[in-house]
């Protein structure tokens, strides 16, 4: 494969994800706490943020990282990631009553009409009303209608809340991967 250079932003990252993401390219795995200046230094070809646990309004230092990295490179999140780079563009997020937690959860893709089966565990969301004019969004949860993907306006970013890499698991969403791989080009 490519030696296409990854950074990937560890919230609380999987080891699964780093496995994912080396069969793209070489992996750099920074803290939560670099900036935008200390990744872009790095020379990355692209940027993933990783799924971590807690509430995305409590990493504000995060968002201004993203910030800083949207436009300059190619930006991929998942979970946490997800609802981070939404906080980036000002999206807000909200805490939902139970969670989504667990396998066997179904999300539409909104590009392609199917149906992908998911791997899921986080308890906030990207409120969909809040993308208007910023993002598309681009998947949504079938059982409760909760926005499950985003792509930014204007900027070579996206994002999922389920686990693409998840493992064992549901593996329709692993193509995200790959698409990742062809932004980077």
């Amino acid at each position: 494969n490519s030696r296409r250079r990854i950074i990937a932003v560890d919230f609380g990252m999987k080891r699964n994800i780093a496995r994912q993401l080396a069969t793209l390219g070489h992996v750099d795995v920074v803290p939560a706490q670099s900036t935008a200046a200390d990744i872009l230094a790095m020379e990355p070809d692209g940027v993933f943020l990783s799924n971590g646990p807690g509430d995305p309004e409590m990493a504000p230092y995060a968002v201004e990282s993203i910030r800083g990295l949207l436009g300059a490179v190619p930006v991929f999140g998942i979970c946490l990631g997800h609802q981070l780079l939404a906080r980036a563009i000002g999206a807000a997020t909200v805490k939902l009553p139970f969670g989504h937690h667990g396998a066997n959860h179904p999300v539409k893709n909104l590009l392609t009409e199917r149906i992908e089966i998911t791997s899921q565990n986080h308890n906030f969301a990207v409120s969909a009303d809040s993308l208007s004019g910023i993002a598309t969004m681009t998947h949504v949860n079938l059982n409760d209608g909760v926005c499950e993907g985003l792509a930014v306006t204007g900027a070579n970013a996206y994002s999922v809340q389920h686990h693409p890499e998840a493992g064992p698991g549901p593996h329709e969403s692993a193509y995200l991967f790959e698409q990742f791989h062809a932004r980077m080009k």
